[in-house]
This record gives structure tokens, C-alpha cells and sequence, in this order.
């Protein structure tokens, strides 16, 4: 039996909030995200960072560079135009399928 991944309502190129953990309060935006894992890498000042040991190259120098770890999507909320956390739906305009804020009504892009 073949689990798909769950339709999730944040996608890459997002601006959010972080609701929990850490780094709650703080927004950043959404690099990349992993359907499978329920989780989103949010790119942002010092949010969800881990350190890695790289060993140096032939092109690069090696050292301890800090990376953005994955956060899981419960803790995520994105933010609408107006710059308010808002929980999102979906509705269909124009035959296709769009993303809305709950809290203003506006389409998200």
C-alpha cells in the first residue's frame, strides 16, 4: 500500500511565522519543503540553525558553517500581504484552485 504525501498549506517561496519552539515569534521564508515529512526549512535571521563540519577542498576552505535545519509544518503559519499570521484555505476562482487567507479573504500567490 503506497502512503502519499498530505496536501500541505505552505509551499516554497512562503513568508511565515514560526508559532512554537525556540524561535517562535520570529518570520523568515520557506526554502524548500518535505511532503513526505511533514517538515519545511525556513530561511531567516538565526531561525532552526545547525552547525556542520566541512573538511576543506581543493576549491573551498573547510570550517563550521551553519545551516537551517528542518522545522516541522505544525509550527509554521503563513503570513498574507498585509502582513498578518493567517490560517489558509482554498477555494476555486476562475476554474483553478487558489490558496486564501482566512483572516483578510485575499488570495495568496
Amino acid at each position: 500500500m503506497a502512503r502519499f504525501a498530505p496536501k500541505l498549506h505552505i509551499k516554497k517561496g512562503d513568508k511565515v511565522k514560526v508559532l512554537a519552539g525556540v524561535n517562535k515569534g520570529q518570520e523568515g521564508e520557506v526554502k524548500e519543503v518535505f511532503s513526505a515529512k511533514n517538515r519545511a526549512i525556513v530561511e531567516g535571521k538565526g531561525i532552526k540553525l545547525s552547525k556542520k563540519h566541512t573538511k576543506p577542498t581543493q576549491d573551498e576552505a573547510g570550517g563550521i558553517n551553519e545551516i537551517g535545519a528542518p522545522i516541522h509544518i505544525s509550527n509554521l503559519m503563513v503570513i498574507d500581504a498585509k502582513g498578518n499570521a493567517t490560517r489558509i484555505g482554498r477555494k476555486e476562482v476562475d476554474g483553478k484552485m487558489v490558496r486564501y487567507s482566512k483572516k483578510s479573504g485575499e488570495i495568496i500567490l
